[in-house]
């Protein structure tokens, strides 16, 4: 069977690593984890990345052509912030298949930001890397603007994204974090692809 290739797009120091270890993970909850390769994610400034034309077009282009060289997919993965990802979405995939439309996009704007999956699973982090054993999810954990510093608040030497995000990542409850709905989506998504990717080979 062809492995499934992924070039992913990232914004942070801590996603280079956190990213493709998720991935990793839906696969293997799929069933898939041995037909699927991630590349080396590229790091981008989300700013520019969002607003700056010729920013996007040089790390999409490049990211594009190591997805094309293996028939594989670019996965565009970002921290929403305030912004709409309704909004923010469609406008994006619009502006990175204009770039290459001889590849498959998969844009992915986590609501917030990528720590607000884990305040959603926040049950399955108690007592990893100083969280208390009584943590659980706050309330309205999808409208919090800061998940880092809500982590950071709980861990006696605070949260880093670079070992945190990483070691988080590979313990999170899937399920519990699905009831952030971005994650939800994501997950469904990427589920999706790669099964349909999967039965075509």
């Amino acid at each position: 069977m062809k492995p499934i290739y992924i070039a992913p797009i990232v914004e942070g120091h801590g996603e280079k690593e956190a990213v493709p270890a998720l991935l990793y993970r839906l696969a293997s909850a799929a069933g898939i984890e041995r037909s699927v390769r991630v590349n080396h994610p590229i790091r981008v400034k989300a700013g520019s990345f969002l607003h700056d034309g010729a920013y996007l077009k040089r790390h999409a282009t490049l990211a594009a052509e190591k997805a094309a060289q293996a028939g594989g997919l670019v996965l565009v993965f970002l921290d929403c912030d305030d912004g709409c990802p309704a909004t923010l979405g469609p406008d994006l995939l619009r502006r990175v298949r204009a770039v290459r439309s001889d590849v498959e996009w998969l844009i992915v704007l986590a609501q917030r930001e990528y720590e607000s999956w884990f305040l959603a699973a926040a049950r399955s982090l108690r007592d990893r890397h100083g969280l208390p054993s009584d943590l659980d999810r706050p309330p309205q954990h999808e409208s919090i603007r800061d998940a880092k510093g809500w982590l950071g608040d709980r861990m006696a030497g605070g949260y880093d994204p670079l070992t945190h995000q990483f070691a988080f990542t590979k313990h999170f409850d899937l399920d519990e974090a699905a009831g952030n709905r971005s994650f939800r989506r994501f997950r469904d998504r990427i589920g999706t692809v790669l099964v349909s990717r999967t039965e075509t080979c």
